[in-house]
């Protein structure tokens, strides 16, 4: 049997994710320290878990409507009016999906045509490339730079602008760099794409998790952008909910409605017992995303010290749980520093590569972890980096 033949062209020239690589590497080992992954180590808080035992023992285990729960919805739709300024119908401008990944993925399928270029702020999540591609589109990858706090500038915006433009994919706050865009910031932005037929898939999955005492700002909140703008979000990061796969999209009629589609053949519903759990999530747990927010946030103060102490030239996040030194002043790559650093000190980070080839030359670090953890990866990294500057 001739594989190479049978499977599709398109998907075999797809990478693995670069996060995993490292995630997998350490699963093999003793003793690691992992910061690769960006998943919460906070426990979902009880109030969901026991909304989920409940829906359980009520039997409630039967498809959902394709869209989600109604009271799922209108949930929804009143959590986005309270942090975003925006109204959506919950009947049809909101779609319940299977994590925020999935939402993005029938977001570009229900968009692209052959040949549509997508716009991709990066470093960004591994995702975006990929099923650009998968949708038969062409990412076209814009380079924000540590110089610009890794903001999407006007002028970077308007080089890449072509007559194929058909999307802009919007990742703030970032992952990897933990970069916000503030309202001054999307102003500008804003005035560039109003009067032009281009989507923005802002990627806010993130939205809860920003620091220095400002909110989060959604390109969707100013004028003429609501019915240009496809919002994803979900519940895994500020809830931490990544196991229960649940995340939403909320954007015009139009788009939702050939999102529908895809999600009704592909996937059905979301997982029904999440979409309960997600409701009073959306209700009662308001205190607790505060609670996480504030433990980020003095993480995040302690390893960007860390990293800046050791000679590791580090931005301040304002956003997301990431951090994203420069390692330049090594003299490795990326992928040398990851895979040097887990074979001798056994802490395990991800090649700023994994996030877009102008991710060279630094690495991403996950703080969504305990502080003792923490601290003994950057011993173990400032070990690494004295021991690498011994030798010359």
């Amino acid at each position: 049997m001739n594989y190479e033949e049978i499977l599709s062209q398109k998907t075999q020239g797809i990478k693995f994710s670069g996060i995993r690589k490292f995630f997998d590497i350490a699963a093999t080992m003793n003793d690691v320290v992992s910061l690769s992954v960006g998943e919460p180590d906070f426990k979902t808080p009880f109030i969901i878990r026991k909304e989920a035992i409940r829906t359980l023992e009520k039997g409630k285990t039967a498809y959902t409507s394709n869209s989600g729960l109604e009271n799922l919805r209108e949930g929804i739709a009143g959590y986005l009016d309270q942090t975003i300024g925006v109204k959506y119908d919950p009947k049809h401008e909101i779609i319940v999906t299977v994590g925020g990944s999935e939402a993005i993925d029938a977001t570009f399928r229900a968009l692209l045509n052959p040949g549509d270029e997508v716009l991709v702020c990066e470093p960004s999540f591994v995702c975006y490339d990929p099923l650009i591609r998968l949708a038969d589109g062409v990412p076209v990858p814009i380079e924000t730079k540590a110089e610009d706090k890794f903001k999407l500038t006007p002028g970077q915006l308007l080089e890449k602008i072509t007559p194929k433009t058909k999307a802009l994919v919007l990742p703030y706050p970032n992952n990897p760099t933990g970069a916000v865009m503030r309202r001054d910031d999307l102003a500008k932005i804003v005035e560039i794409l109003r009067d032009k037929n281009i989507i923005v898939i802002s990627d806010e999955i993130y939205s809860e998790l920003t620091f220095g005492g400002e909110k989060h700002v959604s390109i969707a909140e100013f004028e003429g952008m609501r019915e240009r703008t496809v919002v994803i979000n979900g519940f895994s990061k500020a809830f931490a909910m990544t196991g229960w796969r649940l995340g939403f999209a909320a954007g015009p009629a139009p788009i939702i409605t050939q999102m529908l589609k895809i999600h009704q053949y592909g996937i059905m519903s979301a997982p029904t017992v999440s979409q309960y759990a997600a409701v009073t999530a959306l209700r009662d747990c308001r205190e607790d995303i505060d609670y996480m927010v504030s433990e980020y946030d003095m993480r995040r103060k302690l390893i960007v010290n860390g990293f800046n102490e050791m000679g590791l030239d580090c931005f301040e996040p304002e956003g997301a749980f990431y951090v994203f030194p420069c390692i330049k002043s090594t003299g490795l790559s990326s992928q040398d520093f990851c895979l040097r650093l887990i074979e001798q000190k056994k802490v395990a980070v991800v090649p700023g590569d994994a996030f877009g080839e102008c991710g060279e030359g630094y690495i991403r670090v996950s703080y969504a972890y305990s502080i003792n953890h923490i601290l003994q990866a950057l011993k173990r990294i400032k070990e690494f980096i004295n021991e690498l500057d011994s030798q010359g």
